[in-house]
């Protein structure tokens, strides 16, 4: 295979200075506040973007460690194969987040939920589109009596186990 290189269009600000301290995802970070920004020369495409209420981060987990095939997820303690979980690890350490966008200005992004830390950088948005994006009958494997076990943090840091 050839190899594959991207570069970055902007960066993610958050108030996650640390890894150990960002939810562990986007429905976890319930308006915890965040920004994009964006690099000049994209500016043009943001154009629209505003009409959307959520929009996909795409972006590189650049502080994630070595990667290894089977992992023991936050909700478990089984080992379970990588490409079942959403650890940060992984041969291409690329994240994706939904987040919701609440202000478009020049080159910033205003967003809430955010569940990445300060300076990531980004690769890509997509907007979320619930009608393409969501699957009614999708099933979560080992997730599907776990879940409601996820953490919730709100922008004033307290704490909930619901989704």
């Amino acid at each position: 295979m050839n190899e594959i290189r991207y570069k970055p269009i902007g960066i993610v600000h958050s108030p996650f200075k640390k890894p150990q301290n960002v939810p562990i995802q986007s429905v976890a970070s319930k308006g915890i506040k965040g920004s994009v920004e964006l690099a000049r020369e994209y500016v043009e495409g943001l154009k629209d973007l505003e009409g959307f209420s959520h929009i996909i981060l795409i972006y590189h987990f650049h502080q994630s460690r070595p990667y290894s095939l089977l992992v023991k997820p936050y909700l478990d303690k089984n080992l379970r194969g990588l490409f079942s979980t959403r650890a940060p690890s992984r041969p291409n350490p690329i994240g994706i987040s939904i987040v919701r966008l609440t202000k478009v200005e020049d080159n910033i992004l205003y967003v809430k939920d955010v569940d990445i830390i300060d300076g990531t950088p980004l690769l890509d948005i997509k907007p979320y589109v619930p009608k393409f994006d969501q699957r009614k009958t999708a099933r979560i494997g080992w997730l599907k009596n776990k879940i409601k076990r996820i953490p919730i943090i709100s922008d004033d840091g307290r704490f909930a186990y619901d989704v």
